[in-house]
């Protein structure tokens, strides 16, 4: 067929053309979500409708007809699937028009059909449809739209009817193809939508969610019908770039070319394994990564942060069987970022953290390669001539080790060897099956709870505590006792009470929630937390006296002194997120928090230790500013004002139109400025003093600082002094002279330690000589074995130096052992040379012994050593040593 029977279109025209069509027909056009989704059964954003299922279900509603979005989407089921065909991407953009009973089934379909027929201008030939097998309702709107009778195809229920479950909202699909062409085909004479070859091309999916399946199988009509569609942006553009693959539409083959570029090595668009196959992967898995890290994504051991880390490894991995030499995956962050930052913004927010995280990541990844090859080399090591790697063995360094399969068969066949592929797939299709079966929970149902039907029926919970710590006549509007909504509650009940306002800060945004009392006529209740479900504040409370009912005015008033020490906290954790941007660099984020009335605990992101110096500075410039006495300043605006006058937005977190932004300072450029609803400070001079009493690591890329203010940092550091005091008195010297006496104690202690080792190792020791007295006779040499427990592992040298002086020029070798002093095995194999000329050999010897402590090592023929960890099995190694020797 010719590539003149309709235009080219590139990727942000398409994109741009889809979303302008829609919007101009009166749908709202929303912008994608995160693709850490708010549904907690979900993974990752994986479909456009994700951030509209509240929609659907009915538990909100929408005042324009429908939606439209351009969604970024993660799909990880088949990561192992990518490069070895055109199709499989890991990220991907999906288009979508979505309706909530604003569009009907007949105007879905005439505004996709003039969407690719006069906006697209795909030919009318080329297109075929397909609709579910009873579905004469879409049958018959396609043919009224002019698609002729045999570009219609009816498919069962696994390819053209959707449902959510066993159990609630289905319906029929129908779908839209392009025919490739019968080059592309399988040939046979029945060729049509369907078939396994790539004729036809599905790119877009028209649901009809109209039935709601009961348990005994009947589908009653919903109350209103809903549309989701979802056309595959990759797809298309390679449609209408006259491609074949998602791999050879523009921004797939800009990001390709830049790994030519780089390794040297050149992409065939019908090669799926070798180069073009790595090819293809660092291009999905990069793109991958920049999105998931941009939407605050760190590499992790679970979840989706084990997803990201698998993707960024996988890259580097391809990149090193391309031949790429050192770190390279920042190049293709930047192309990612020129290629799309214009379309998703996010991408250019936060460049620095998420090139230093890569950065970081693909250099711990080089030292798992390394102990990866360790391990498998030792496995292949064990293996006779010819024989097969077990498969198990292949999935443990896949699975714990993060070795990649590939690189696992590259270097056993060149080992002579097979890698056992059936049985690595059968841990794999195990593995999966595990995964498959977690990610199979009905999603709908954690949507339908008593939180989500109060959310829509009730106003938000109206805020009135940042200047007020007493709020009289608040109304209670809902009671919740054990998940259900009551109308009332007794003396001695725990429940949760919701009002129209409140005094009471709900938990969010690291901010624990507030604790005090509400009293109406006839009750009083003490509320022990409050926190945030959907804009509602529910004040977690106990009845302690009447009975308090729906409807019930009541008196709001919050323990007024823990609040304020939370405050306090909670303005000392952005000038510590401040101060730390100074100190280490403009890559340092938040992530995560926690501001209580004792202390302070900041999550930030950071690529090592800090050092004292650094600490120290950190924590004088937030003192700094402390005694400043800066006032804090509070204001409500639009979210572009507070973007202009250089608000910092905690990474990956969403914001509504209008947003409050804290300042230290009321200077223009103050020294900070952030986004944040919680309570603060009024005067930074209020938090006192800052003490940082610990910083540590949470995981990769991430520390962690806790640090007090205010009352709790004169508590810290009375409880710091008294016991300096209890040192002092127990060395019976004074406070400042403590450190200097510990010095002295410890010296006095190497020094004897010293004398001890010298009596232990010296020629006249008694270990030493009876080791002597007991050496096997070998012929021309004698070979000590001994056991020489509390020496440290680099002491057996200095024992064998004693012996090698003791044999007075003879030759002789050694085998010793030892339990250190924490519990730990070390083993020693020594010999002169003469010795080594006899026959002894020290790799050998260690080899052959160290798995009797559960250990491994070698060395040269003169010197090896080896560590274990079963102490118990000393023995049995010695008694192997000597029958080797005997």
């Amino acid at each position: 067929m010719s590539t003149a029977d309709f235009p080219t279109m590139t990727t942000a025209e398409i994109r741009s053309t889809f979303l302008n069509f829609f919007e101009e027909r009166g749908l709202k056009l929303y912008p994608s979500s995160s693709l850490v989704p708010e549904d907690p059964s979900l993974l990752l954003a994986n479909a456009g409708m994700n951030q509209f299922k509240e929609y659907y279900q009915g538990k909100k509603t929408m005042k324009e007809i429908g939606a439209c979005s351009c969604q970024k989407c993660v799909r990880t089921n088949d990561i192992d699937c990518i490069g070895e065909d055109g199709r499989h991407l890991s990220f991907f953009e999906m288009l979508g028009d979505f309706s909530f009973g604003g569009v009907s089934k007949q105007q879905a379909c005439a505004w996709a059909f003039e969407l690719i027929t006069e906006k697209f201008k795909l030919p009318l030939d080329r297109l075929y449809f397909t609709v579910f097998t009873d579905d004469d309702e879409t049958h018959d709107v396609w043919r009224s739209l002019g698609v002729p009778e045999d570009h219609i195809s009816r498919l069962g229920e696994d390819d053209n009817f959707w449902a959510a479950g066993p159990t609630g909202p289905c319906g029929p699909c129908s779908e839209i193809y392009f025919d490739q062409g019968e080059d592309v085909g399988c040939g046979k004479p029945d060729c049509k939508p369907g078939c396994d070859c790539d004729r036809f091309l599905e790119f877009w999916n028209l649901v009809f969610t109209q039935y709601d399946r009961q348990e005994d199988g009947s589908m009653p009509e919903l109350p209103h019908r809903n549309l989701d569609t979802g056309m595959g942006l990759e797809r298309m553009a390679a449609i209408l770039q006259h491609k074949s693959a998602n791999y050879d539409g523009d921004i797939m083959q800009g990001l390709i070319k830049l790994g030519e570029q780089i390794s040297g090595k050149s992409y065939d668009p019908e090669a799926y394994s070798g180069p073009s196959r790595s090819l293809r992967i660092i291009a999905d898995h990069a793109r991958a990564v920049d999105f998931m890290i941009s939407d605050g994504i760190l590499p992790g051991n679970e979840g989706r942060e084990y997803v990201l880390r698998r993707l960024l490894r996988r890259a580097v991995f391809h990149g090193r069987l391309l031949g790429i030499e050192g770190a390279f995956l920042t190049k293709f962050i930047d192309a990612v970022n020129e290629i799309m930052g214009g379309a998703y913004p996010e991408l250019l927010k936060n460049v620095a953290l998420v090139k230093g995280i890569v950065s970081a990541e693909e250099e711990r990844f080089s030292t798992t390669l390394d102990t990866g090859r360790a391990y498998l080399d030792e496995a292949l090591d064990g293996l006779a001539a010819g024989t097969t790697l077990p498969g198990d063995v292949a999935f443990k360094l896949h699975d714990t080790y993060g070795f990649p399969i590939d690189l696992t068969v590259e270097i056993t066949q060149g080992a002579g060897h097979d890698v056992d592929m059936d049985a690595f797939d059968a841990c794999m299709a195990e593995q999966k099956s595990r995964a498959r079966a977690a990610a199979n929970r009905d999603a709908w149902g954690d949507f339908n709870n008593v939180w989500t039907a109060l959310s829509d029926e009730l106003t938000p919970t109206e805020f009135d505590g940042y200047e007020h710590n007493e709020l009289k006549g608040a109304k209670v509007v809902a009671i919740v006792a054990d998940g259900e909504r009551v109308s009332e509650a007794a003396e001695g009940s725990e429940v949760e009470v919701l009002l129209d306002r409140t005094s009471f800060y709900a938990e969010m945004g690291g901010q624990v929630g507030d604790t005090g009392t509400l009293v109406s006529e006839a009750a009083k209740l003490e509320v022990t937390d409050t926190k945030g479900h959907n804009g509602l504040y529910a004040h977690v409370a106990k009845v302690f006296e009447g009975t308090l009912h729906e409807g019930d005015v009541v008196t709001a008033s919050i323990d007024a002194h823990r609040r304020e020490l939370i405050r306090r906290n909670h303005t000392a954790t952005h000038l510590l997120d401040a101060a730390l941007k100074s100190v280490l660099g403009e890559h340092v984020n938040q992530a995560g928090s926690l501001v209580d009335d004792g202390r302070l605990r900041f999550d930030f992101t950071h690529f090592e230790a800090l050092t004292a110096e650094q600490l120290h500075e950190v924590e004088d410039i937030v003192n700094v500013e402390i005694f400043s006495a800066k006032p804090v300043v509070t204001k409500v605006c639009g979210i572009e004002e507070a973007k202009a006058a250089g608000a910092v937005a905690l990474f990956g977190e969403k914001y509504g139109d209008v947003v409050r932004m804290v300042s230290c300072g009321t200077e223009d450029v103050p020294f900070s400025r952030e986004l944040c609803g919680g309570t603060h400070a009024r005067n930074t001079s209020e938090l006192g003093l800052f003490k940082i009493v610990s910083e540590s690591s949470t995981g990769s890329n991430v520390r962690r600082i806790e640090a007090v203010t205010s009352l709790g940092a004169l508590a810290w550091l009375d409880e710091r002094n008294d016991a300096l005091d209890a040192v002092a008195a127990e060395l019976k010297c004074r406070p400042e002279d403590a450190a200097g006496r510990i010095a002295d104690i410890k010296a006095g202690a190497r020094e004897a330690e010293a004398k001890l080792k010298q009596a232990l190792l010296g020629g006249s020791s008694d270990k030493i000589q009876a080791a002597m007295g007991a050496a096997i006779d070998c012929g021309s040499y004698k070979a000590v074995i001994a056991r020489m427990d509390g020496l440290e592992a680099g002491e057996l040298r200095e024992a064998w130096d004693a012996i090698r002086d003791k044999a007075n020029g003879g030759d002789v070798a050694c085998f010793l052992a030892t339990a250190t002093p924490e519990g730990k095995v070390a083993l020693l194999a020594a010999a002169t040379d003469g010795a080594v000329k006899a026959g002894f050999g020290a790799g050998d010897v260690i080899r052959k012994v160290a798995e009797h402590v559960g250990g491994r090592g070698g060395g040269r023929p003169n010197m090896a050593q080896a560590g274990g960890k079963d102490a118990a099995g000393i023995e049995a190694a010695l008694a192997a040593a000597r029958e080797m020797l005997a």
